[in-house]
């Protein structure tokens, strides 16, 4: 009987991830929450984290700004100060209290901004100077305008690939045990990826090789200055996220895993967004799949896009992936790796509370399996 159970319930198993021991291979998604007031990390994710940890589990953190340039959303927070870092320290303890593994996702917005959110009202920074059109907010309700971006310099992308450099420093300064570089969902690095953005006509832009050159000059600059083992990527090739269309996703995330692989012994892990969640929430049927990149990539392969426990367990059982990262399921189900071993129901979530402010509300307040209070129980 305990055979069978491992051989059905693969999500459950142990798994190595370069030094990681995991003890399983759910994983805990970035997620953005918008509750870190101004910028900084709040009290209240000391709670929310630490719930969502189970000894030997992988946690990502939500995005992460890189610098007063990076924001795009309210109260998203950073990594680019001191008090960013010192704020990050207490929330990083207490997933390691519980014997978590937590990455810091670290990110730019690029075109994904208003001048709002800049420094001095400027406008946001991009590879294009191409506007997005307006947007379905991110908590449903009304529509969201974004000013013009400015096209980036060549001569100042070196400054954006050591803001980077920098966030990934701080990182490790607040105690995470490494660092994901967000490259995905249309976001800056995507926007140099993705020629549906991606206008330029000099060395950062035009064939696939020049338009990964700013992502691959960030990880490079990253591992020089962490370590290829402390470095995780998340990319999106198919996904269409803030109009970030490619014409050859496919090529492009091959191109990219191969690249990844050439820095150090490889980067620890590729995080990689299933072809089928084209948009923000949305399941399609595709025949596209990450299996010539999961082939490609030579270290630990994440997948993620709209997955339960039936799926997670088919993709590793036919060795698509070795590890699945949940976000929805895991904002409502705190215990979820729990559930998932003993077959326990699953909490609904409530998705007009995924971006509320409030610290509590829809963030801390999702019931566990057991009746232990939320505040204590450990998984």
């Amino acid at each position: 009987m305990a055979s069978a159970q491992v051989l059905t319930n693969l999500l459950m198993t142990p798994c190595k991830m370069g030094k990681f021991n995991l003890s399983h291979r759910v994983v805990l998604a970035p997620l953005t929450r918008q509750r870190s007031y101004d910028n900084v990390p709040q009290p209240h994710a000391i709670l929310y984290y630490s719930q969502r940890t189970s000894n030997g589990g992988l946690l990502i953190s939500e995005a992460t700004g890189i610098s007063n340039t990076a924001q795009g959303y309210p109260d998203t927070p950073g990594i680019w100060t001191k008090e960013q870092v010192e704020a990050w320290k207490p929330i990083v303890d207490a997933v390691h209290a519980k014997g978590g593994i937590f990455f810091c996702q670290i990110w730019h917005a690029g075109r994904v901004s208003n001048a709002g959110f800049q420094p001095n009202g400027q406008a946001p920074i991009s590879s294009t100077d191409k506007s997005l059109t307006p947007q379905i907010r991110l908590n449903g309700i009304g529509v969201e305008e974004f000013d013009p971006p400015r096209r980036l310099g060549t001569d100042e992308i070196p400054q954006i690939v050591n803001d980077f450099r920098l966030a990934a420093r701080n990182a490790m300064e607040a105690g995470f045990d490494g660092v994901e570089i967000h490259g995905a969902h249309g976001y800056l690095i995507d926007q140099f990826l993705k020629d549906e953005v991606n206008d330029r006509t000099d060395k950062y832009g035009g064939c696939l090789e020049n338009r990964c050159r700013f992502a691959l000059e960030v990880v490079e600059a990253i591992v020089n200055e962490i370590g290829a083992d402390k470095v995780g990527m998340r990319l999106s090739p198919f996904a269409n996220y803030m109009e970030s269309n490619d014409s050859n996703p496919e090529a492009l995330g091959v191109h990219m895993v191969e690249s990844l692989n050439k820095y150090g012994n490889g980067i620890l892990y590729c995080h990689m967004v299933e072809p089928r969640m084209k948009s923000l929430g949305d399941i399609d049927e595709t025949p596209h799949s990450l299996v010539p990149m999961r082939k490609a990539f030579n270290g630990a392969f994440i997948v993620a896009g709209g997955y339960g426990k039936e799926d997670g367990n088919n993709a590793l059982a036919e060795n698509r992936t070795d590890l699945v990262a949940y976000g929805r399921h895991f904002l409502a189900n705190p215990d979820l790796p729990k559930r998932f071993e003993l077959n326990g129901p699953l909490n609904k979530y409530d998705r007009s509370t995924f971006y509320l402010s409030d610290p509590i509300k829809g963030y801390t307040d999702y019931p566990f399996l057991e009746t232990t209070s939320s505040t204590t129980q450990n998984i």
